[in-house]
């Protein structure tokens, strides 16, 4: 018995073998290039013909300075008698002076021996005996540096500064993760909160409340709120939705479920938010003091200003301490939140009694303290870092800067880093036609994403040609690529080595942690001392305050890579390099591309502060405008730093693709 077969049509021939240009089209990247290869052979000739030339043109520019001079001009003719300075931004001012002042007096009334018990007994509740033990070694060695009163100034202000941003940033957070459409609008002034340069915004926030701690304090907020926005949202959106849906089954009313079961379920990212919150507040510390902030941050500066490493050292310390305590407590106490009781702690650390205990144990060691005549920490129980550590970056200078046999010394690898890759990255981006540069943004934005996300990377970079600044920023740029492809070869290489041996992670991440909260002003003295003044201790600076994020995203993204794919590649007899090259760095894609866009925020983030040693272009541009004055200057700097910075993320994180049927 045989079987007809099936009669062969057109329709079923076409679905069965596809042609060569059908195949190529249904390659979603090629088939993106050829379109944008047929808009650029349309386009490029009629752009070439109405503005001839490679740089941008002058009749797409547009002049802002007419305007922000008016604007700054009003603000200083205004500032002592309109309704908005006098009955609003002053009360505002006033409230922070009187706040600062207020905790900064309650810790002066502890004295030392309160404050330390008090932040050691704290730590113990929420974190554990050995964050207690680091807390209490972190105060002792800040009061042993000498430097006991700068620490509590800082900590007044980090206190007040943190609170308020925490408060800003759920407020936003609360708004953006109830409403899509409001997450939406607040998403693009969270990127510009966060990219913005400090020193962009540090000129207006001056004008409006002049120097000291007001001015500070709103440039700190700017700066820290942002991640509480983020994660408050990310966790109110990510809510449990079998959860929600069971609230409102029992007739729950809107705010009953926001209360009862969205901040709940919210609780780790919330607490996450404010570990981010307080390490963006600190890292604020010496640019805040640039404007009147006293503290840690204006011992810093002010040594810095004398080339003096020991001392701006023996201020950073502290900072770095407090950083390390503040992020073990915070991120001890979200690993806790969940716990079942008996992880949790022992019964007389939990509950109110606890409480009661750490205030009178506080009380009782202040007490103690005014006793004995020492409030403050005693003179006599100091000792001096300065004087060794500048003999040290002496001799390293004498005998790293130059002569060293073979390898040569650090003036000429940074010679030999401007030279051979600096300045043809420079000369490259310059030469390039503004209209390529745009194509090459368009074709790397969308073929990670869609042709909005390409549209935004387009428009940023155009904007950067409207406002007149397109050379330096392709100078910028070229910094900026350059410090991010050493950092992301290094960062990866080192965060594969730390995914592969817990033991070398455990040893590498305190060194981590004093690079990411070290303040990127003190980095500068020694990478000017070893490098010279120029573009190169600029990048230098930058890889180093960039590797830390970098080393730390790749290595828990490999760490996180799915144990039954490992499994089973080990099972196929493959080696460790091949399981490396063809299951975990496939599987951590999205952690890695996560390393790269942290390492584009970070990196360009101190190129700009590099424009004090030589780094020139935008960030030279944004420290002239805040040093004169000048709001033409500075502000449009900043904000092409912005859109850089809005390229470059865009051009670096995927965008996922909504599942409606229609093509990207």
């Amino acid at each position: 018995m045989s079987t007809a077969a099936p009669p062969t049509t057109p329709g079923a021939l076409g679905a069965g073998k596809l042609s060569p240009i059908q195949g190529l089209l249904r390659r979603r990247g090629l088939a993106k290039l050829l379109l944008l290869a047929v808009a650029a052979a349309v386009l490029v000739p009629l752009v070439r013909s109405a503005w001839p030339g490679t740089s941008w043109p002058g009749a797409l520019t547009v002049d802002l300075s007419g305007p922000l001079d008016h604007a700054s001009n009003w603000i200083i003719d205004n500032r002592d008698s309109h309704w908005l300075f006098v009955y609003v931004l002053g009360h505002l001012s006033n409230a922070v002076v009187l706040s600062v002042r207020g905790v900064y007096l309650l810790l002066l009334a502890l004295g030392w021996t309160g404050v330390t018990a008090g932040v050691t007994l704290l730590a113990w509740r929420v974190a554990g005996l050995r964050i207690a033990a680091v807390a209490l070694v972190s105060f002792l060695v800040s009061g042993a540096l000498g430097m006991w009163v700068p620490t509590m100034q800082t900590l007044a202000l980090m206190i007040v500064a943190v609170l308020a941003s925490v408060v800003v940033g759920a407020l936003l957070g609360l708004a953006a993760g109830l409403s899509p459409r409001l997450f939406k609008i607040l998403r693009p002034v969270l990127d510009t909160m966060q990219v913005l340069p400090a020193f962009a915004y540090l000129l207006p926030v001056v004008m409006i409340f002049g120097i000291g701690v007001p001015a500070a304090l709103l440039a700190t907020v700017i700066y820290a709120a942002p991640p509480m926005a983020r994660l408050t949202a990310l966790g109110l959106r990510g809510a449990d939705a079998g959860v929600l849906e069971a609230v409102s089954s029992l007739g729950a009313t809107g705010r009953q479920r926001l209360l009862t079961a969205r901040l709940p379920l919210a609780r780790k990212e919330l607490l996450l938010g404010v570990n981010q919150t307080i390490m963006m507040a600190l890292s604020m510390a010496v640019i805040a003091s640039m404007i009147g902030a006293a503290g840690l941050g204006d011992r810093v500066y002010q040594a810095l200003a004398s080339v003096d490493v020991g001392a701006a050292l023996a201020a950073a310390v502290p900072i770095v301490l407090l950083a390390i305590v503040m992020d073990r407590t915070t991120a001890a106490a979200g690993e806790k939140l969940g716990a079942t009781p008996a992880a949790a702690g022992p019964r007389l650390l939990r509950g109110w009694p606890a409480w009661a205990g750490i205030a009178v144990i506080t009380a009782v060691a202040a007490l103690v303290g005014r006793l004995a005549g020492s409030t403050i920490w005693p003179a006599g129980a100091t000792f001096a870092i300065a004087r060794p550590v500048n003999d040290a970056k002496e001799w390293m200078v004498n005998h790293l800067y130059s002569g060293v046999p073979v390898v040569g010394g650090t003036a000429d690898w940074a010679a030999h880093f401007t030279n051979w890759v600096l300045n043809p990255l420079r000369d490259g981006l310059t030469a390039l036609p503004w209209y390529g540069v745009l194509l090459i943004v368009a074709a790397l934005a969308w073929l990670i994403g869609t042709w909005r996300t390409a549209l935004t990377a387009v428009l940023a970079m155009a904007a950067i040609g409207v406002l007149g600044v397109w050379k330096p920023s392709m100078d910028t740029l070229s910094q900026v690529l350059a410090a991010l492809a050493l950092t992301l070869v290094l960062g990866i290489g080192v965060g594969i080595l730390a995914a592969g041996s817990k033991r070398f992670e455990a040893v590498l991440r305190p060194v981590l942690d004093v690079m990411q909260t070290m303040p990127q002003f003190v980095y500068l003295i020694p990478v000017v001392a070893l490098f010279a003044v120029g573009r190169a201790p600029a990048a230098a600076a930058a890889v180093v305050y960039a590797l830390p994020a970098v080393i730390r995203i790749t290595t828990q993204g490999l760490r996180q890579v799915d144990p039954g794919a490992m499994e089973s590649a080990h099972s196929l007899g493959a080696t460790r390099w091949q399981t490396l090259l063809q299951v975990q760095l496939p599987l951590a894609r999205p952690a890695l591309l996560l390393a790269v866009n942290q390492g584009v925020v970070l990196v360009l983030a101190v190129v700009i502060i590099g424009g004090l040693v030589g780094g020139g272009a935008l960030g030279y541009d944004v420290v002239t405008g805040l040093a004169t004055g000048n709001l033409a200057i500075g502000l449009v700097a900043g904000v092409a730093i912005v859109c850089l910075g809005l390229m470059l993320d865009r051009v670096t994180q995927p965008t996922e693709r909504r599942t409606t049927g229609k093509g990207a």
